[in-house]
């Protein structure tokens, strides 16, 4: 099997590890960097994670991250029963798992739980993100997410394809009105911001 091969760049996103100290560490005889043919510097990524003791961190860590979401705390029984199905599975295929669940809409962008995932993958510490169907990861963009995954080395495991109608129409209207919640918020905020700032310049004006 070929070695994954990093940049220092790559190698400080995935780390925090800085060049300089890289650069110590060569200087030092810890680590030894390959070189392309142009002379730039390559590391080893079990060589780096040797020096940071994390091999052992790997060894132990999950197989795989079960992916758990529901719009709104109404659905609370339903994510529960989404849970169960997904360790029945894991534990059937007897996988080392861990369970990311979370409550936000699925047009959302900074849901805490799918974050974690995705610096998990980017950590090297995720074999496959599973869900038990596709909106359940995210609404949009999901071949985007698809593609980080593989890039990482992870793919993503839909166990059930696509949800029943009701369940998606319910779904999608909920994230209708959580677009038009934030829309809404942008645009008067916007308009507060300008009428501030118009009361702002008529008040100077009077004054001069």
């Amino acid at each position: 099997m070929e070695p994954i091969l990093l940049t220092p760049l790559q190698v400080y996103r995935l780390y925090g590890i800085h060049q300089n100290t890289l650069l110590k560490w060569e200087r030092h005889g810890l680590i030894r960097p390959l070189r392309t043919p142009g002379g730039r510097r390559r590391y080893r990524r079990e060589d780096v994670e040797g020096l940071l003791g994390l091999e052992e961190a790997r060894r132990l860590a999950p197989q795989v991250v079960l992916y758990a979401r529901v719009s709104t705390r109404k659905q609370e029984a339903y994510l529960q029963n989404q849970i169960a199905r997904l360790e029945a599975w894991a534990k059937g295929q007897g996988l080392r798992y861990e369970v990311v669940a979370e409550v936000a809409s699925g047009v959302n962008e900074k849901r805490r739980g799918l974050l974690k995932v995705l610096n998990r993958v980017k950590r090297g510490e995720v074999e496959a993100v599973v869900v038990e169907y596709e909106d359940r990861l995210a609404r949009f963009g999901l071949e985007y997410l698809r593609l980080y995954l593989e890039a990482f080395g992870a793919r993503l495991v839909v166990l059930n394809g696509e949800e029943r109608p009701e369940d998606l129409q319910r779904e999608l209207a909920e994230d209708l009105v959580a677009i038009v919640s934030s829309f809404a918020a942008r645009v008067y905020g916007r308009r507060g911001s300008v009428s501030r700032m118009r009361a702002g310049r008529k008040r100077r004006e009077g004054e001069s």
